[in-house]
């Protein structure tokens, strides 16, 4: 949806850009040259009125170039500087909630041609901790955002039962080194999240995410969530568990060579997580994110809704405007 997007955008600047050029370099001038034909022909004496209909600009030809100067900026802009992203889901919770709206730098993993996504200038590469949006591997089309955990070469671990995450970062030698990265967690404290859940003929499922005080017991149906510090390196950054919840450890990607919950990344791709653990389809389930797959990274949020997942807004949270921490 986001490349048809772009395309047709791209398009549109294309046509309207014809157009401005047709109408500033050839048909302008013509209808000047006209227009000074017609009143020496007349000596003068014609009217405004009459003379105006003699150069009249066709209306297609006035839109068009009236658009261009517009959309040109909106293409720039959205193509290579900015992009504007809603948070569909509450996977990246609590850094990024269900309504925000966030501004993707696009330049941030290097300038690429927005239809096919070839990089075109190097300019960076993510780091470990960055959040990240990109193209979901297993479908393109859509845009997935979460946290990098594993930088092309790592050995990343996930202790399904404590809920950690170990690396091993890279050395020299380009294999996984023997000192794992200093990955730290604080002691787990209750969140001001409650998860609802309801039953259904298939069983039980989420049915959204409410901050409730603590010092408020969680209503019928809802778990209060639990949550702690995560420090990757030098990044430190709050995730979310739920009390009890175990792994579908069948559903893990298994990587050919590799033990059940153990990945090394491959070159040129990357090992993304969301923030709230258990609740965040991410590579432990589907794999690697090439790097032609990257759109950019997340850097603030401009406008916050309060809603749930599909459906409409019942607020706007002032308080969340700014930068993304």
């Amino acid at each position: 949806m986001a490349n048809m997007f772009a395309l047709i955008l791209a398009i549109a600047t294309l046509v309207t850009g014809i157009i401005w050029c047709f109408e500033r370099f050839r048909w302008a001038p013509a209808r000047r040259a006209k227009i000074a034909a017609v009143n020496a022909q007349t000596a003068g004496t014609i009217d405004q009125e009459t003379l105006a209909k003699v150069g009249k600009q066709p209306g297609w030809v006035e839109t068009g170039s009236s658009v261009f100067p517009v959309l040109l900026l909106v293409f720039v802009v959205r193509s290579f500087i900015y992009e504007p992203f809603q948070i569909p889901s509450g996977s990246m919770m609590p850094t990024l909630l269900i309504g925000d709206f966030i501004l993707v730098e696009k330049f941030a993993y290097g300038i690429k041609d927005p239809i096919t996504q070839t990089t075109l200038i190097k300019t960076g590469q993510p780091k470990r901790g960055d959040i990240a949006v990109f193209k979901y591997p297993l479908d393109t089309r859509l845009d997935y955002i979460k946290r990098v955990i594993g930088l092309p070469g790592d050995r990343v671990t996930y202790d399904p039962l404590n809920k950690q995450v170990t690396i091993w970062p890279t050395c020299s030698n380009g294999q996984p080194c023997d000192e794992a990265l200093a990955v730290t967690y604080s002691d787990m404290r209750p969140s001001d999240f409650v998860q609802m859940f309801s039953r259904g003929g298939t069983g039980e499922s989420s049915s959204g995410f409410f901050q409730i005080p603590l010092n408020e017991n969680a209503p019928l149906g809802g778990i209060r969530l639990g949550e702690r510090d995560e420090t990757l390196g030098t990044v430190t950054h709050r995730i979310l568990n739920v009390p009890g919840a175990q792994d579908q450890l069948g559903a893990y990607k298994r990587q050919p060579g590799q033990q059940l919950a153990e990945w090394v990344v491959p070159a040129g791709h990357y090992f993304m997580m969301g923030d709230n653990r258990d609740n965040s389809a991410d590579s432990r389930y589907w794999g690697f994110v090439p790097e032609r797959n990257l759109v950019g990274k997340a850097t603030g949020i401009w406008m916050s809704f309060e809603k749930q997942e599909g459906e409409w807004p019942t607020g706007v949270r002032l308080s969340r405007i700014g930068g993304i921490h």
